[in-house]
């Protein structure tokens, strides 16, 4: 799991830190790195405090620290922090939620 960050997110963006690279096929080959997909899913780390509205008021996000989201290849920043890659995303670039039941 993450560390902990020293990172404020702020408005609707949210911190996902990106689940590994798949390094094998379903076949055993191991893929090199410039082979490998990038990450579309990762885990919520940290949130905004919401989009700021007309009204003066806060839009409440849908995504909370520790859900897993799914979002665009190319959404985002990615950001490098101590070594470890993350992704910053407007809460409009999650695709969905991960749901385990």
């Amino acid at each position: 799991m993450a560390k902990s960050l020293k990172i404020r997110t702020l408005d609707d963006r949210i911190v996902v830190q990106p689940l590994e690279a798949e390094e094998t096929t379903a076949g055993g080959i191991v893929l090199p790195d410039s082979a490998q997909e990038k990450p579309q899913r990762g885990t919520v780390l940290a949130v905004g405090p919401g989009k700021l509205l007309d009204s003066g008021s806060r839009a409440e996000l849908s995504v909370a620290v520790g859900d897993q989201v799914i979002y665009g290849k190319y959404s985002g920043s990615d950001i490098e922090i101590d070594g470890d890659e993350y992704k910053i995303l407007r809460e409009t670039e999650v695709l969905a939620k991960v749901v385990n039941d």
